[in-house]
């Protein structure tokens, strides 16, 4: 099989890889559609210490099932698939908690074992989550993202009856948690983006309400936008100084800010302020299954669609997309590479 393997910093190569095969508990699918993460980008250009050379990334996809290990369900040959990337050990604290994506040893498929950026891949039967065949494959590979973005969005949200809702960020984790943002009730919505492209694409797929940090004055959009009801809500998707600090100070009195951002660690932030006006902090790293199986209901059920946002592109061409995505010349939300 072809495989797109990331081999060194910003370096990738389009490998022939021997077919692998499924162990036990394990399935084979063959992959029709896979995403760039944007901590893969942080992966490629080698900021990220649990990513080693050489390794087939790739954790966002859908697939069908071709064949499975001896002990796993031969009824999934031939069905539609995504699979959840987070694989927990069920024995320490977290686990016993029920808290399985905080477990601590956890291990993520595209970073601690090959990932979907190939024509096959391996996942465990038991991260195997059926999608209705009617359902594309450029859809379904939104799963994981989505759930990302749901999580952390519902805790956003959840002191809030209908508020306002500013979101950091018009990558793909962004735009998610905006959309969902809306369905979860938020009376209006803005995105917030340096990239005038991006903002451009917000408004054709219907958040009207728009802010180029570079360009513009947020705290006055802000105003013009939410009057004197304010913002009561922050999702940080970008997570560099200037947005937490600015997320912050946008915030009302009691306000929720969302990381879920990892664009820098280290950051100063006016805490004192945040103390005063009793601003609640708070960070989102992945999902629990749950949310990843109402990721799954929503996309069945079309109430978050990849349509105007997203881009395909082909899996031999990967590396190309990632230096275009490093380079800021891709102006959609969310690049989808097929293999062909």
């Amino acid at each position: 099989m072809k495989a797109l393997v990331w081999t060194a910093a910003e370096q990738m190569a389009w490998e022939e890889r021997e077919l692998p095969v499924p162990h036990a508990h394990e399935v084979l699918a063959r992959v029709e559609a896979v995403g760039i993460c944007g901590s893969e980008i942080e992966g490629f250009l080698g900021h990220n210490s649990l990513r080693k050379p050489p390794l087939i990334m790739g954790h966002e996809f859908c697939g069908v099932v071709e064949q499975v290990g001896s002990q796993a369900d031969e009824a999934l040959i031939g069905k539609k698939i995504v699979a959840n990337p987070l694989l927990f050990c069920g024995i320490c604290a977290r686990c016993r908690k029920g808290a399985t994506h905080l477990c601590d040893n956890r291990k993520i498929i595209g970073i601690h074992r090959s990932g979907a950026f190939a024509e096959r891949v391996i996942v465990p039967a038991a991260s195997v989550v059926e999608v209705p065949d009617s359902m594309s494959a450029h859809r379904a590979a939104l799963a994981e993202p989505l759930a990302c973005s749901l999580r952390a969005t519902r805790r956003a949200m959840e002191r809030h009856l209908v508020p306002h809702v500013v979101v950091f960020g018009a990558g793909g984790i962004g735009l998610l948690s905006a959309m969902t943002a809306s369905l979860l009730g938020a009376a209006k919505v803005m995105v917030v983006d340096t990239n005038p492209d991006r903002l451009a694409m917000c408004r054709r797929i219907g958040i009207q309400e728009t802010v180029n940090a570079r360009e513009d004055k947020l705290e006055e959009k802000a105003k013009l936008a939410f009057g004197s009801k304010g913002v009561d809500v922050v999702i940080d998707a970008a997570g560099f100084q200037p947005s937490r600090e600015a997320a912050i100070r946008l915030l009302n009195p009691g306000g929720n800010l969302m990381n879920i951002g990892l664009g820098i660690d280290e950051t100063i932030l006016p805490i004192n302020y945040a103390i005063r006006h009793e601003i609640e902090i708070l960070g989102s790293f992945c999902y629990s299954r749950q949310d990843f199986q109402d990721a799954v209901d929503l996309l069945a059920a079309g109430k978050i669609t990849e349509a105007g946002w997203t881009e395909t592109r082909s899996l031999s061409e990967g590396f190309q997309a990632f230096k275009q995505l490093v380079a800021g010349q891709v102006t959609s939300g969310k690049i989808l590479l097929i293999p062909q």
